[in-house]
């Protein structure tokens, strides 16, 4: 449920360190227009990249064409293609200059709930999975068309984009969190977060935090 009105998150929201970014992104919205319509997915699981001394960071090798997203001002897109079958979106933190980032792994959806599905290739009914639609980086990238060619380097902040992160003033009452996964470098970081006992979570089985207090 979308509690109205939608604020846009601001650069300020993302120039700082990718640890607290992917915390305070946990219950935010992404949001993707589509002319008039709105497709919408709350933020229920994210994962912490901090560039210089993290090996899994695609920014550890150096700034490249391929990642200068990284190094550029806070708050655009950073999108890849991996595994030959899907995207990754991610964020980009910290002061413009040094490189940082939070990849989003899975979206509760909220608003569009059949567009979103419809990208997918599902058929909603009363045996259908929502959670199918947008649990891990590559679904939730299926589900709003995000891709490489359409989105990278987009400001993810600005009110003239057709992909934007907000709040509604959503309460994120307790967290948790892990080791990244899906890497093979630098496995031992527990950077992952997610909303605790939330279904859309990739992975649920995660430790529990004490209660965030916001």
């Amino acid at each position: 449920m979308i509690r109205s009105p939608i604020h846009l998150l601001t650069p300020v929201f993302f120039d700082r360190d990718p640890r607290p970014v992917a915390r305070s992104l946990l219950g935010k919205l992404l949001i993707r227009k589509v002319g008039r319509r709105r497709l919408v997915g709350r933020i229920v699981e994210t994962e912490a990249y901090l560039g210089a001394g993290d090996d899994a960071a695609h920014s550890a090798a150096g700034k490249t064409k391929r990642n200068a997203v990284l190094w550029g001002p806070p708050g655009y897109a950073y999108v890849y293609f991996i595994y030959g079958n899907h995207y990754c979106l991610n964020v980009s933190c910290l002061p413009e200059g040094q490189a940082g980032c939070v990849l989003f792994r899975a979206l509760e959806p909220v608003e569009a709930i059949e567009d979103m599905a419809a990208a997918r290739g599902i058929t909603l009914s009363a045996s259908t999975s929502l959670r199918s639609i947008s649990s891990g980086p590559g679904r939730l990238c299926e589900a709003l068309g995000i891709t490489r060619d359409r989105d990278n380097g987009k400001d993810l902040t600005s009110a003239k984009s057709d992909l934007q992160l907000g709040e509604d003033g959503y309460r994120v009452r307790r967290l948790v969190v892990s080791q990244r996964i899906g890497i093979t470098k630098s496995t031992a970081e527990p950077l992952r977060y997610a909303l605790a006992e939330n279904a859309f979570v990739s992975a649920p089985r995660l430790p529990a935090l004490p209660p965030v207090r916001r």
